[in-house]
């Protein structure tokens, strides 16, 4: 019986397998044009402090890096936002604790 649902469930898990690897490998894109962004910020800072370009072209070349990266942030945002788990409703037990004669020993 297993042999045959998992005959039958075959085509269905290998196409659910593509689509995690093309979810993955488009995640794995993103960070990486992420990290490019934050590295052509870092070369322009020091572009800037060298003197090799004006504050003028700084600004226009970093608002533009900035909104770049923003809207990656926007896009991956929702899905990487983890939920909080779901908490448990707690459960009342009721434990009847025996009344300890007096004299006899405690049991741990």
């Amino acid at each position: 019986m297993f042999l045959v649902d998992d005959l039958l469930m075959s085509p269905v898990k290998g196409v659910l397998w593509v689509f995690k690897e093309i979810h993955n490998a488009a995640q794995q894109e993103l960070a990486g044009e992420a990290d490019a962004i934050t590295a052509a910020l870092s070369e322009l800072y020091m572009k800037l402090d060298t003197g090799q370009i004006t504050e003028e072209e700084f600004n226009a070349q970093e608002k533009a890096f900035l909104d770049r990266l923003d809207r990656l942030q926007a896009q991956e945002g929702p899905a990487a936002v983890e939920k909080p788990p779901k908490r448990r409703p707690k459960i009342k037990r009721s434990v009847k604790r025996l009344p300890v004669p007096r004299g006899s020993p405690a049991v741990l």
